[in-house]
């Protein structure tokens, strides 16, 4: 079978049953690793496997490989943020996967190499944020994995969830939400296929433009946090803030007045424009690709449901910021400035004093 599906036309690249299916639910999958280890440590014929392997199978094996990694690490180091320390890197790699075979194949790659760059920039962004956190992971656990583990008080139990979920499901998924990525190389066979244009442009400066959203919500966050920590040890009230925007305990300033989770915002818009940006170029509303996305977005709805569960048991005011922000999107017809207008008095109805 050869390494790429000859398609036609833009359609059929989203064409799963025609594009993905016939290299995932074969044999193909089972025997690449007999293909790798019979190549050995002979450069050549391990990039002769690589080439002549499709580049979506070959992210998704790689996926499938390094989850029992995860588990294993994180029964050794009883901490299990393991998926989350690389969770900055794993997309990035599979995106500039996608853009290196299709130049050593000799495919246009002007989309693909756009797409790695912006992983890069992604990956940058995201890693810097998660090791001035404790580096998840490496060092400090995601606070919210010792809740679950508390939640489910089973050890059995939340070893079969660390194994399906936390190291299987979120390894796969953090491979598929770069099969959009697959698409623009399946597209890069098809000689009608127009150059980068004025469409790619803009997808791709809306995706530089959510990283940089979540650039400046982390360093708002940041900031308050340090603030806030400095109060609590000293009494020291930062610049910029006052005694009573500190004794809340979260922010509800800069993007955060605007809604609840900034920084979520951008990075589930990050993926679905990218997603978009896929279906636009196979003339699709929607397609096979849009799992991964999905899935994304699922996952986020599942731990900003968590994040905020405990946020409104530790921070009495955090209901009302939860009732007047929105989480995701902004309530433009509610002033968003946060627990603290409350005691805002209301305006006079201007018709009735007409």
């Amino acid at each position: 079978m050869l390494a790429f599906p000859p398609i036609l036309s833009p359609e059929e690249a989203a064409q799963f049953n025609q594009t993905l299916a016939p290299y995932v639910f074969s044999s193909q999958i089972l025997e690449l690793p007999a293909r790798v280890a019979e190549a050995g440590t002979d450069l050549q014929s391990l990039l002769e496997v690589y080439l002549a392997t499709n580049p979506m199978l070959t992210a998704i094996a790689f996926a499938l490989a390094i989850s029992p990694l995860f588990v294993l690490a994180a029964e050794i180091r009883r901490n299990y943020s393991q998926v989350d320390c690389w969770w900055s890197i794993l997309p990035t790699i599979y995106n500039v996967h996608f853009y290196v075979w299709a130049l050593l194949n000799g495919l246009p790659t002007d989309r693909l190499q756009t797409v790695g760059l912006f992983s890069i920039a992604w990956s940058i962004r995201l890693t810097f944020n998660y090791w001035r956190k404790g580096g998840y992971g490496w060092g400090a656990e995601d606070y919210r994995w010792p809740i679950l583990r508390e939640w489910i008080n089973n050890r059995f139990l939340f070893f079969v969830f660390d194994v399906v979920f936390i190291a299987f499901t979120q390894s796969l998924l953090l491979c598929l939400i770069t099969a959009p990525t697959y698409i623009f190389a399946l597209l890069a066979q098809l000689p009608e296929t127009p150059a980068f244009d004025v469409a790619d442009l803009v997808f791709s400066r809306l995706l530089i433009f959510y990283i940089l959203i979540e650039i400046v919500a982390d360093e708002q966050q940041w900031r308050y946090q340090q603030a806030k920590y400095t109060f609590k040890d000293s009494g020291v009230v930062t610049e910029g803030y006052d005694k009573e925007d500190l004794e809340r305990g979260f922010v509800v300033s800069g993007l955060w007045s605007l809604v609840r989770h900034p920084n979520f915002a951008a990075e589930q818009a990050i993926w679905l424009t990218l997603y978009a940006w896929s279906a636009y170029r196979t003339h699709t509303y929607a397609n096979w690709a849009g799992v991964g996305t999905f899935g994304y977005l699922a996952l986020f709805q599942g731990s900003t449901w968590l994040t905020e569960k405990l946020s409104a048991g530790k921070y009495p005011e955090y209901t009302e910021y939860q009732a007047r922000v929105g989480k995701f999107i902004p309530r433009w017809s509610v002033t968003a400035k946060g627990p603290t207008a409350k005691n805002e008095k209301p305006k006079p109805d201007v018709k009735k004093e007409e």
